[in-house]
């Protein structure tokens, strides 16, 4: 899988995304780099892992997000069977910031 995910200059992207302190800075950098459909994918497709890990059915995140059922199969999918783990921590930084905690 890891192969996959090697594709040139990302790696660089990353260390770029990691300098970014605020979530307006991260705003502005995101504006710049993609477009308003794949930033809407995007935002789509997070919304849609939350609402799995939240338990809602499919037609609860269809009717919330407007993603077809291939999106949240695709994303369930990686939560589930063979995703990176970067959704959970995400999910569980989100959490602990959240709560007041690192």
């Amino acid at each position: 899988m890891r192969e996959k995910l090697e594709i040139n200059n990302l790696d660089d992207l990353y260390e770029a995304i990691l300098t970014l302190e605020t979530v307006e800075e991260c705003r502005l950098f995101f504006k710049d780099l993609c477009t308003v459909p794949e930033l809407k994918a995007l935002s789509q497709r997070f919304k849609v892992a939350q609402m799995l890990t939240e338990n809602h059915v499919y037609s609860d995140i269809v009717g919330a997000t407007g993603a077809s059922t291939a999106t949240i199969s695709r994303v369930n999918r990686s939560l589930s069977y063979d995703g990176a783990g970067g959704y959970s921590i995400a999910f569980e930084r989100l959490k602990n910031k959240k709560k007041g905690g690192k």
